[in-house]
């Protein structure tokens, strides 16, 4: 599978979700579902995993951890609040420099639409995408 075809699972199943429960619950309600939902949708999830910062060929636990990582390609980070700031947009770029990964998305369930709540890094690009 692309990226492409991962996150448009992941999109999919984060609005289906976010219309059967509604917005605003804690971020852990919609971790355990989403992980649930995707690995129904026959997509391997990686839950909480670490993420160190190698340097000089030295592996440094600092306590960084995705949310989730789907198929390998995909790298989630799950908000529940009122507004995205900047600074979870950093969070998630962050992240996948640390793990050598392409794409991310910040999915925050708070918001009143999940479309509204759906935000794409790539390759340090940042994007809104609303599908």
């Amino acid at each position: 599978m692309t990226h492409n075809e991962v996150s448009a699972i992941i999109i999919d199943t984060a609005v289906d979700i976010h219309r059967r429960l509604g917005p605003g619950l804690l971020e852990s309600v919609y971790h355990v579902v989403l992980a649930h939902e995707l690995a129904k949708r026959g997509l391997r999830v990686e839950k909480e995993v670490p993420i160190p910062i190698v340097w000089d060929g030295v592996r440094m636990d600092v306590g960084f951890r995705a949310d989730l990582i789907v198929e390998g390609l995909v790298l989630l980070e799950l908000k529940s609040i009122e507004t995205i700031a900047s600074v979870h947009k950093k969070q998630l770029l962050t992240y996948l420099r640390l793990a050598n990964l392409r794409l991310g998305l910040l999915l925050n369930f708070g918001a009143l639409l999940m479309k509204d709540g759906i935000h794409r890094v790539v390759n340090g690009l940042e994007e809104a995408h609303a599908e």
